[in-house]
């Protein structure tokens, strides 16, 4: 199998499962947070949402500077209404740039994470991608449990949930 191909398939399984977590946020409750070092609910919502578009990031690019000079890379923060729009788009422009792109460049290029110009991590664009996918499980995880805490309905990601039986 094609490392594309493998990369392909999980992007067609995670990408439901996140859906069906994003449908759940609730509105007017933005800036909620569960403790006060905790990411407020939109934003994380809103990060769980766009974490797909990295994809075509890493593929696309050679770097990301969390942290660029004035008025570049501004993140635009998505409202409760546009999530779904946001993983939508992000999950089919990733779907273009893996089919588009070689296993070979993914094995032998490298891609690098920035602050301020200064080299955080560097890595196989193969390993990034890896990692993006569990960064997304990870977050995505973090979301339901604020989703339980708000009283909303959890639905079932790998497997039935309290609120979704269904195995997914």
């Amino acid at each position: 199998m094609k490392l594309t191909q493998l990369f392909l398939d999980q992007l067609d399984r995670e990408a439901p499962r996140t859906r069906r977590a994003l449908e759940n946020v609730p509105k007017g409750k933005d800036d909620w947070k569960p403790h006060a070092k905790s990411m407020p609910l939109l934003r994380l919502a809103g990060l769980v949402a766009s974490m797909p578009s990295w994809v075509t990031l890493v593929i696309g690019k050679d770097e990301l500077d969390l942290n660029p000079p004035q008025g570049r890379g501004v993140y635009h923060q998505p409202s409760v209404d546009a999530l779904l729009q946001t993983l939508d788009k992000g999950v089919n422009d990733a779907r273009a740039s893996l089919t588009g792109t070689t296993d070979d460049f993914l094995l032998t290029t490298k891609w690098k994470l920035l602050v301020s110009g200064n080299i955080v991590s560097e890595a196989p664009r193969h390993v990034v991608l890896v990692d993006t996918f569990s960064h997304l499980a990870h977050h995505r995880a973090q979301l339901t449990v604020y989703l339980r805490l708000l009283e909303q309905k959890v639905p079932a990601i790998y497997g039935p949930s309290a609120d979704d039986q269904q195995f997914a």
